[in-house]
């Protein structure tokens, strides 16, 4: 009636429609000239929207009470720094991240202590055996079991013993360190055991016969430190079915999330981290 038009713009409307170009960006990897084709936006365009949403960060998770089985590693990039995530391990998908110059416990302690405040606490977390990580561990979270990966124990103690010991006791305990990964019953667990300790009793003279500057001498006592000190925690898989065995399931996603970013090479330093913290939050699959 006044003979006036009147326009209510919304930039933040426009912003999260053209989002599906910076999503397409993040997850499948296109480059640039390829979403120019697809979108029909130039070059220019599709930077600034890029530019955006590397700016700023995702929306996380504030309330983590419902997260009891999680899988926590770390991966590097270039020795800049290191991404550690939690996984939950009955959904696979990633609960939080941070970015630390160093995994340790001076990075992770505070970030567990914040989590803890937000209600994260967890019955069992799956690991590698960095000492510092589980000592942080212990320190927030006192009640919490850790199921050390056997995957690591396995990699760490043939690498020690390496690929052709030259002491029968080394062969021995290389072939007992091959049938980890396949222990699937608490017979089996038993078996292993025993078969440990036989190796134990029987070779037990011999290795501290050695010299202690022998190269077999530090092998095998390397390897029957971290057997000794994994084996407490080494099977809580098997009492409980949502315990995952390795952290494979998080090493798989890493080795796919560096193929992703290995295609956007360039970035800086805030940009990367943005970038990885967007990745790991349009893989959950909440988020479509």
């Amino acid at each position: 009636m006044c003979s006036k038009t009147f326009i209510w713009r919304r930039p933040d409307a426009k912003r999260f429609k053209e989002q599906v170009w910076f999503r397409l960006w993040v997850k499948e990897s296109y480059n640039i000239r390829q979403l120019c084709k697809l979108s029909g936006h130039s070059r220019f365009k599709l930077q600034q929207i890029k530019d955006h949403w590397l700016d700023t960060l995702p929306n996380e998770i504030t309330d983590y009470t419902s997260y009891k089985f999680i899988i926590y590693d770390g991966t590097y990039f270039h020795k800049n720094g290191c991404l550690i995530c939690l996984m939950d391990a009955k959904t696979k998908n990633i609960i939080t991240t941070i970015y630390a110059k160093k995994e340790g416990f001076k990075a992770v302690y505070p970030w567990f202590e914040k989590l803890k405040n937000q209600g994260l606490n967890p019955h069992y977390i799956v690991m590698d055996g960095e000492i510092s990580v589980i000592r942080a561990i212990k320190t927030t979270w006192p009640k919490t079991k850790i199921q050390r990966c056997l995957y690591h124990i396995q990699r760490e103690g043939m690498r020690w013993l390496r690929t052709y010991p030259k002491t029968e006791a080394g062969k021995e305990l290389r072939r007992l360190l091959a049938s980890i990964c396949a222990i699937k019953s608490m017979k089996e667990r038993n078996v292993f055991i025993n078969k440990y300790k036989n190796w134990l009793t029987k070779y037990k003279e011999f290795i501290k016969s050695l010299p202690t500057d022998n190269i077999a001498f530090k092998d095998l006592k390397r390897t029957m430190v971290l057997i000794h000190n994994a084996l407490p925690n080494m099977f809580h898989y098997l009492e409980e079915p949502n315990v995952p065995s390795t952290t494979n399931s998080l090493e798989s996603y890493y080795s796919r999330l560096k193929a992703n970013y290995r295609r956007h090479r360039g970035l800086s330093q805030k940009h990367k981290i943005n970038y990885l913290k967007w990745y790991c939050f349009y893989k959950n699959s909440n988020t479509f």
